[in-house]
């Protein structure tokens, strides 16, 4: 641990004071950020600029992990103890500068903090079901999120032949309303690249991201998945250090398996613009998956593919209309197979949107839509199939469409809030299910943004 405390001083000592050329706007309801230069120069930038909205996360991510029966001291001791070692050098770089730069702005921060802020998904939703299983002596149940749904589509299925992909974040309301960053990252090593995240995250979380070597690359969580290795490399690591350095879809999958620990166990879809080429990445931690096409389409929406996967992996109801992710799934199929040879980004825009529900053929925005809204559903004890309460807030929180062109200038399409463009109000909400009062600490208003482009620019 001494160690481990030294090296950590050692980070600080280089405090920057001064932000190199970074700025931030706010457009639609994304705050932007332009971040450059060494790994601690990119985090310190990120402290200072989005320091009141870190702050705000960290807050909402302490709530969050508090239903885990640990508390914050646990997670920093468990972070630094078993994930610290594992990330690479410049990653922590990175966390230490934010937490200097938040530091410079009057918030009390250190690297432990932003490493448990970083690595709380994992650590709350895959370690800690596994450790309680462990010391129950008792089968191990899966917490992981149902969250995302998302399709990359490329030749016969796209309107030009070329890449189209989107993406919808699924999240609780509480953190889903914050999910509302952009990061346009030039560091330097690797490949400048953008994405959109959570305040605090050096990684996108969600996962939507582009590089200047035209890999993009999106996901929706493996859902029913159970599983964790501890002496192995954390997700968030794996996952940006994948999206910076990857020229080739090869790249990225190597990178994303090697070390890998089953944290955010995902099914991730790649494109290269350079080839036109689409993969489909099913990440479990005893079993993994790559599959490829330059003619084909790939769906997700939280539903294990791999036989092997869901048989020694997952614990599922696979069966049509059993929870909103197979009904996600129906959907999806539907209209991939529906608009063959059509997809652009603005049907990208419609599908994400959609509040068709395929399976019961019944219009009207519910947990089975493509643009989710849990709070919206009409049947009773539904939710119970994904754990959770009958109109649990939770849904899609924005969407994000791009192509091989928009990709190849680093720009794509996003909307802040729904997808479909109904906000959410939460004093509303709450007078309405009272008892989902708990929520009322973290619950704040989510707004419908219009569609916007996002792309490196001016101030």
């Amino acid at each position: 641990m001494l160690a481990t405390l030294l090296s950590i001083a050692a980070l600080h000592a280089h405090a920057t004071t001064s932000i190199h050329g970074s700025y931030r706007r706010e457009q639609d309801g994304w705050i932007y950020a332009k971040l450059q230069g060494s790994p601690h120069d990119i985090g310190y930038e990120y402290g200072q600029l989005m320091a009141p909205e870190i702050d705000d996360v960290d807050f909402v991510i302490h709530t969050e992990i508090s239903y885990s029966g640990h508390d914050w001291k646990w997670y920093r001791d468990v972070a630094m103890k078993m994930l610290w070692p594992k990330v690479d050098k410049e990653y922590q770089q990175e966390l230490a500068g934010i937490a200097d730069g938040l530091r410079s702005k009057g918030y009390k921060y250190d690297t432990a903090d932003m490493l448990v802020h970083n690595s709380w998904i994992e650590l709350a939703w895959y370690y800690v079901p596994k450790l309680d299983a462990e010391k129950q002596h008792a089968q191990l149940i899966s917490k992981a999120p149902l969250s995302c749904s998302a399709f990359i589509a490329t030749g016969g299925e796209t309107k030009d032949g070329k890449i189209v992909m989107a993406h919808s974040c699924w999240l609780d309301y509480a953190i889903g309303a914050r999910y509302n960053a952009v990061l346009d990252v030039t560091p330097r090593r690797g490949h400048h690249y953008i994405m959109d995240t959570l305040p605090g995250f050096i990684h996108s979380g969600d996962d939507f991201a582009i590089n200047s070597n035209g890999i993009m690359v999106t996901e929706t969580t493996i859902g029913g998945f159970a599983g964790f290795k501890e002496n192995a490399v954390p997700e968030f690591d794996r996952a940006i250090k994948a999206v910076q350095y990857s020229s080739s879809i090869d790249d990225f999958a190597r990178i994303m398996e090697s070390g890998n620990n089953g944290g955010y166990a995902n099914t991730w879809l790649v494109g290269d613009t350079k080839t036109n080429e689409i993969a489909q990445l099913e990440l479990g931690l005893i079993n993994v998956d790559l599959q490829r096409s330059t003619d084909g389409y790939f769906v997700g929406a939280n539903f294990p593919i791999n036989p092997k996967l869901i048989a020694q992996e997952c614990t599922v109801d696979l069966s049509r209309g059993s929870n909103p992710c197979n009904d996600r799934h129906v959907r999806w199929e539907k209209l991939m197979t529906q608009y063959k040879g059509q997809v652009d980004a603005e049907l990208g825009k419609q599908f994400l949107a959609d509040h068709h529900d395929e399976v019961r053929n019944v219009d009207g925005p519910s947990s089975s839509t493509l643009c989710g809204h849990y709070d919206l559903e009409d049947r009773p004890g539904f939710l119970k199939s994904v754990n959770e309460p009958d109109h649990d807030p939770i849904g899609s929180v924005n969407g994000k469409v791009t192509t091989t062109d928009m990709a190849n200038s680093m720009t794509f399409w996003a909307r802040s809030g729904h997808p479909c463009g109904e906000s959410f109000h939460a004093k509303a909400f709450l007078a309405k299910y009272p008892s989902m009062k708990g929520y009322a600490v973290d619950l704040k208003d989510m707004p419908a943004h219009p569609w916007t482009i996002i792309s490196p620019g001016s101030k």
